[in-house]
């Protein structure tokens, strides 16, 4: 519903914009610029989506051979000593814990079409242990939070429309994005831990958060003891070696445990090529929106107003275009990668918009979308503090995709 208003309301005040123009102002070629904008958005949300074919089909095919492998598994017995302490009313070995680990580890390696529904039976799972049916329970909320700040190992999606884009290194927002997701995750578990009382001077938590945390204070004391062609040159190989190394321990995982490896991911990109159709009309409609609204001078003025306010306070407003972005991801993961494509697509996919747009847009999950779909699955209504604590982890992801941003491509 939220969507639906914001879809409409772009062109409604485009159409204002463009009226106030063309009367007050004598310009004759508004409608014209806008009418043009509509066409060309169109094109270019048809080409984008067509051109994902190849490399999301290839992706999503590696996914399904790690999942198939035992990657998503690996991955949820690593992290089950921790979130037996982040979860204290699951009983042990409870059904709602293992699809719990198996949604967040899928997130993680950005396998969406597994997470949602893995998802949705840890919810089932946990509302059976929720003494009102009504009523958000604890470990509902502090699963869903985790889910909205959205910590991500390998942002494939990202990537993939960067590529798409023709950047000249994709995956040059690994490193940011893994940094951005670790500070949105943390803040919300903080506040969610806080509102719980969770005891975080556990042992087992202690040495958790603290092992990572060391790890990424270390990342970034390291890149900000290089000079910016360092950064890039280091970031870009250590993400790519990550990548590729990701893709053949997928591949050996699966070998060693007797999958076919070649029909899994023939399987996985029958799955790419759909998703790669099926996103054309969400594409095209919020790019033809975007544009049309960009057209008219009301994304220029709102863009200009927030550069003016930022430079009055001293701060370097270069940023402000990926603003909108910002606004736009915790209400509504389309409209947000809408309005990423178009920054990409105006300032240029290598700019220094188009990559803090990217990183954005990795930086956490879509709050109100999976707050709606995973309550809403179990006919949860009064969701408590989960809303506040997710916009907290959304807030702290935008702020540290910004200052990211600046220490590596700026």
């Amino acid at each position: 519903m939220v969507l639906n208003y914001i879809w409409v309301a772009f062109f409604v005040i485009a159409f204002v914009f463009g009226l106030v123009k063309w009367i007050f102002m004598g310009d004759m070629e508004i409608f014209p610029a806008m009418t043009n904008a509509t066409f060309e958005m169109a094109k270019t949300g048809f080409e984008i989506s067509l051109g994902l074919t190849g490399v999301m089909t290839l992706w999503l095919g590696i996914m399904k051979v790690g999942e198939k492998g035992g990657m998503v598994g690996l991955l949820s017995r690593v992290t089950s000593p921790l979130f037996s302490r982040l979860f204290p009313e699951i009983p042990k070995n409870h059904p709602a814990m293992g699809a719990m680990l198996m949604n967040i580890s899928a997130n993680m390696l950005g396998l969406d079409n597994a997470a949602t529904p893995l998802g949705i039976k840890a919810m089932h799972g946990l509302q059976e242990l929720n003494p009102d049916k009504n009523r958000a329970s604890n470990a509902q909320i502090m699963f869903l939070v985790l889910n909205t700040s959205g910590l991500t190992i390998i942002p494939i999606s990202i990537m993939v429309y960067r590529a798409q884009m023709g950047a000249a290194n994709p995956a040059d927002i690994f490193i940011p994005i893994l940094l951005t997701t670790f500070f949105s995750t943390l803040a919300g578990l903080l506040a969610v831990g806080i509102v719980q009382k969770i005891n975080f001077f556990n042992k087992q938590i202690l040495i958790s958060l603290g092992l990572v945390s060391g790890f990424i204070a270390f990342v970034i004391w390291y890149f900000t003891t290089l000079s910016q062609s360092e950064i890039g040159t280091i970031s870009s190989a250590i993400a790519n070696f990550i990548i590729f190394g990701v893709i053949v321990s997928f591949i050996i995982m699966a070998f060693r445990r007797k999958v076919n490896v070649y029909e899994t991911f023939i399987d996985g990109a029958k799955e790419g090529f759909n998703y790669a159709i099926m996103i054309i009309p969400y594409l095209v409609a919020m790019l033809v929106a975007i544009g049309v609204f960009r057209a008219s001078g009301a994304l220029d003025l709102v863009e200009d107003g927030m550069a003016w306010l930022f430079v009055q306070m001293g701060v370097n407003a270069d940023f402000v275009p990926a603003i909108p972005t910002a606004t736009m991801k915790p209400l509504s993961g389309s409209g947000a990668r809408g309005l990423m494509l178009e920054a990409m697509e105006n300032y240029g996919v290598d700019s220094f918009v188009g990559r803090v747009v990217s990183v954005m847009q990795g930086s956490t999950e879509t709050t109100f979308y999976v707050l709606a779909v995973y309550f809403g699955a179990v006919g949860v209504k009064n969701t408590r503090y989960a809303v506040s604590c997710g916009l907290i982890a959304d807030l702290t992801g935008i702020v540290a995709a910004i200052l990211i941003s600046y220490l590596f491509f700026y």
